[in-house]
């Protein structure tokens, strides 16, 4: 009867038929200075040390450590200058570069616009219910500053105060999960009522759902000042369907025809 294996001795791995890719170092190099960045170690603008200082503190050559920035270039977190004054400074990460590249994935799954807008029905409503719940006086005063933008400028503008005060709601939340989801879906959004509002000119169509939009909004900050969070999820959803069945009924029905 063989021998008991010692319990001191690890069990060895189970094998699960594939290598473990070993990252390369321009990749290890790139992840040190993402962390440094993302964690508020690196400042917004400040310049990295010179190549010849990294290459030193990395033991990497020039090659690998420029593969490294394209890397974080290609992330937004810097931005490199080429040139006897060059060099590379710190970018913060934003919500833009996400929605950009969710963008993408959507054009290349042919996803529609009803389906955008369809996410958007069902995350946008129940964040501006959480913000009645929990709104203070000073949002109040920033909600009812941003109303008074709705009667200034042309149509083009007007587009610009709705999109920008939807952003607003969710901002006010201070959900900072729920401002990069609705970041990525506002971002295609407003390219999709864009397109509509050009194409619309100056329609009695575009003119009524603009003043219907309009009085929505300023009675969901009635809503929100009263803390009745259950009659503002109801408007908002009433709001949003209303707008996306205006928006979805122009030549451009998929992310890639908006985007492509």
């Amino acid at each position: 009867m063989p021998a008991a294996e010692p319990a001191h001795l690890p069990r060895p791995l189970p094998s699960v038929g594939r290598q473990i890719r070993v990252p390369k170092m321009a990749e290890l190099v790139a992840g040190h200075l993402r962390r440094q960045i993302v964690r508020g170690e690196l400042a917004e603008g400040a310049a990295l040390p010179s190549e010849t200082a990294l290459m030193e503190q990395f033991r990497v050559s020039r090659p690998t450590l420029r593969e490294a920035f394209r890397v974080l270039e290609s992330e937004s977190l810097i931005t490199v200058r080429r040139g006897a004054r060059g060099g590379a400074r710190v970018q913060l990460p934003n919500a833009e570069v996400a929605a950009r590249y969710a963008g993408l994935i959507l054009e290349h799954r042919g996803t529609t616009l009803e389906d955008v807008y369809e996410a958007r029905l069902a995350v946008e409503p129940p964040a501006v219910g959480l913000l009645a719940r929990r709104r203070t006086a000073d949002d109040l005063r920033t909600m009812r500053a941003a109303l008074l933008a709705h009667d200034a400028g042309d149509r083009l503008q007007t587009l610009r105060t709705h999109s920008q005060f939807h952003a607003l709601l969710i901002q006010l939340t201070g959900n900072q999960t729920l401002q990069v989801l609705m970041g990525m879906l506002e971002h295609i959004i407003a390219l999709a009522d864009l397109s509509r509002v050009e194409a619309d000119g100056g329609s009695p169509e575009l003119a009524r759902a603009s003043r219907k939009g309009f009085n929505a909004h300023h009675r969901v900050v009635e809503l929100i000042e009263a803390k009745d969070d259950v009659e503002a999820e109801r408007l908002w959803r009433r709001h949003l369907s209303e707008a996306k069945d205006y928006l979805v009924q122009g030549d451009v029905k998929t992310v890639l025809d908006l985007l492509g």
